[in-house]
């Protein structure tokens, strides 16, 4: 893993995450950064711990769930040791729907498990209702060049 490669990692159930992912990935190189798209479902505890730049772009599912391909990942940091994230800058967007209760539900809980685990937050979480994108798009620029001056 490059000095300068930034994963992002991404959890969907309907692939809005997924396009986001991607749209931060092309973004990155405007910020000297090598962005690399994952699959939560294809990524391990280790391959997030060492990592130095994570952004989760997650949505979330039902009644406030994980995306299917995101739960696994997410339980297993949740059992994982104290301090495994530490070393680890992150940024977490998360989707939702206010019609729901539990809204955005999912990556407030990838937010407060990484910093649990010893993880640096590099900007602030935002929670994206259904018209996410120009909210989106900014968010993401402003991540990314707080990323680049690591």
């Amino acid at each position: 893993m490059s000095d300068n490669e930034i994963l992002i990692a991404f959890g969907t159930e309907t692939g809005n995450a997924e396009m986001l992912a991607e749209d931060a990935a092309s973004a990155a190189s405007s910020f000297d950064l090598e962005g690399k798209v994952c699959d939560m479902e294809d990524l391990s505890v280790d391959d997030l711990s060492s990592a130095k730049m994570v952004m989760i772009v997650c949505s979330t599912w039902g009644e406030g769930d994980q995306p299917d391909n995101a739960q696994d990942l997410y339980d297993d940091v949740c059992d994982s040791d104290d301090g495994c994230m530490d070393g680890v800058n992150f940024a977490v967007l998360a989707l939702g729907d206010t019609a729901f209760d539990m809204f955005c539900e999912s990556g407030k809980e990838w937010d407060r498990i990484l910093e649990e685990k010893g993880g640096t937050r590099v900007h602030e979480r935002i929670d994206c209702d259904t018209d996410y994108e120009d909210y989106a798009d900014e968010w993401i620029e402003e991540a990314l060049a707080k990323f680049q001056s690591l």
